[in-house]
């Protein structure tokens, strides 16, 4: 097992950033069709991602303006990263006037690691998008292959 990381700098403050990992009215803006959220230790995550595949998870830990941590996997019959079964990392680093978002996404097989870094990848650049006051567009693009 290998971890999938990814970092973005983004042009807004971490405590602009931190509603957008916490807040299901604002996550589903660049993440999900459909999203569930209780960003609080033992809280529920789901997201409906590209309209078809439900993550599910549990929070971990949530530091605001910091850091969220939740446990992510694929509630699908036979899926070989089960629901929870892996950790996703998110932390925020001022830098200047921007935020290096920081995603470590642990646990994944090694041959599940450049599907996710590409998801990861996808995600990323729609928080960007939304932060920078584009639409991003709907969340199908990508993983409703």
């Amino acid at each position: 097992m290998t971890d999938a990381v990814k970092e973005l700098l983004i042009r807004a403050s971490p405590s602009t950033i931190f509603p957008y990992l916490t807040d299901p009215s604002k996550f589903v803006l660049w993440m999900g069709t459909d999203v569930t959220i209780v960003a609080a230790p033992g809280g529920e995550f789901r997201a409906l991602c590209g309209g078809v595949n439900p993550a599910t998870g549990t929070f971990l830990e949530v530091v605001p303006d910091q850091k969220v941590v939740f446990t992510f996997g694929w509630d699908l019959p036979d899926h070989p990263i089960p629901a929870g079964s892996t950790t996703v990392e998110i932390t925020l680093t001022p830098e200047g006037d921007a935020t290096i978002v920081r995603l470590v996404h642990s646990g994944l097989p090694d041959d599940a690691i450049s599907d996710h870094l590409l998801g990861w990848t996808y995600y990323l650049g729609r928080l960007d998008a939304v932060l920078a006051g584009a639409d991003p567009g709907p969340d199908d693009a990508l993983l409703a292959r």
